[in-house]
C-alpha cells in the first residue's frame, strides 16, 4: 500500500492507495501519487479537490439556455476569454430566447471585444449565430431527459451541437455525470495511460473512448466530470508551461547558449 498525506483546511489527512504495481484496470497498474499522469496521481488530485471543495460547480449559466449558449460559443479554436465575452454580451442584450434571429446575434457577435485593452474579434459569427438561434428555437419546451447520457445525446441533435459540447453541457449541469468532454488534453491523457488506443480518434470513436474513460474514473473512484475537469485544467497549464520551456530553448539555441546551464 501507499499514503498520501495533505494539508486541507488547515488539517494534516491522509489518502490510502493500492500499491504501485497493482493493475487499475488490465494492463494499467496504479503507479506511484507523486508521479505526474499515473492513476494514482489523478485519484491523489481529485481526493484534494474533492476534500477542498474545488472542481464542485461547472456552471457557466443559469438556465439550459445560457448553459448551451455558452458552450456552442466556446469550444474548437476559441479563446476562452473571448468565447466568455461573447457569451456575457448576449446574454446581457437578452438574446438567449426563443424567437431570437441570426441577424441580431451576428450583430451582437460582430462587435469588436476590448479585452486586455485591445479589440479581439469573434471568429465563426455567421455560423455560431446561425447555430444558436436554432438551438434556443429547439430548447423551448425542451425536457431534460433524467438519464445523463440520453440528455447529452438529446442535446447532440441540436444545431452544431457535436458530442463533445453535448457532453460540456450536461458536465456542467449533472457535476455527478457520467459523460465526458473528450477534448485533446483528455485524449492525450488516456493514451499516455494506455487507456486509449492511438487508433481512436474523437470524430469516430467518441462513445467508445468516453466509455473507457467512465470505466477508469470508477475504478480509481472519481466522479468522471470532476475528472474531466481535473485533467483539463492539469493539461492545460502544464502546455502552457512546456510552451514556454520549448520557447526558451529556441532562444537559448538561437544565442548559442549551453541550455544545461541555465540560471
Amino acid at each position: 500500500m501507499q499514503t498520501m498525506y495533505a494539508h486541507i483546511a488547515g488539517e494534516l489527512r491522509e489518502l490510502t492507495l493500492p500499491p504501485v504495481n497493482q493493475e487499475v484496470l488490465p494492463g494499467i497498474p496504479w503507479g506511484a501519487f507523486d508521479e505526474l499522469m499515473t492513476p494514482a496521481y489523478w485519484r491523489g488530485q481529485a481526493w484534494q479537490h474533492t476534500e477542498s471543495g474545488t472542481f464542485q460547480d461547472f456552471r457557466l449559466g443559469r438556465s439550459l439556455n445560457e448553459e448551451v449558449a455558452a458552450c456552442l460559443l466556446g469550444g474548437w479554436g476559441m479563446p476562452a476569454e473571448l468565447a466568455l465575452a461573447a457569451y456575457a454580451r448576449v446574454r446581457e442584450r437578452g438574446l438567449l430566447r426563443s424567437g431570437v434571429t441570426t441577424q441580431e446575434l451576428e450583430e451582437a457577435l460582430g462587435e469588436p471585444f476590448t479585452l486586455r485593452d485591445r479589440d479581439r474579434k469573434y471568429r465563426f459569427i455567421r455560423q455560431k449565430s446561425r447555430y444558436l438561434s436554432g438551438c434556443l428555437e429547439q430548447l423551448a419546451g425542451f425536457t431534460p431527459p433524467d438519464d445523463d447520457v440520453a440528455f447529452r445525446d438529446r442535446l447532440n441533435e441540436l444545431p452544431g451541437i457535436g458530442l463533445k459540447t453535448a457532453s460540456w453541457v450536461v458536465r456542467n449541469m449533472r457535476p455527478r455525470s457520467e459523460v465526458a468532454i473528450l477534448d485533446i488534453h483528455i485524449i492525450r491523457v488516456g493514451r499516455h495511460l494506455g487507456l486509449f488506443p492511438e487508433e481512436w480518434q474523437p470524430e469516430t470513436h467518441y462513445r467508445q473512448l468516453e466509455a473507457r474513460f467512465v470505466k477508469f474514473a470508477r475504478a480509481i473512484d472519481v466522479s468522471a466530470a470532476t475528472l474531466d475537469g481535473l485533467m483539463w485544467d492539469h493539461m492545460r497549464r502544464l502546455s502552457v508551461i512546456l510552451k514556454k520551456a520549448h520557447v526558451k530553448a529556441e532562444q537559448l539555441d538561437l544565442f548559442g547558449a549551453d541550455p544545461t546551464h541555465v540560471h
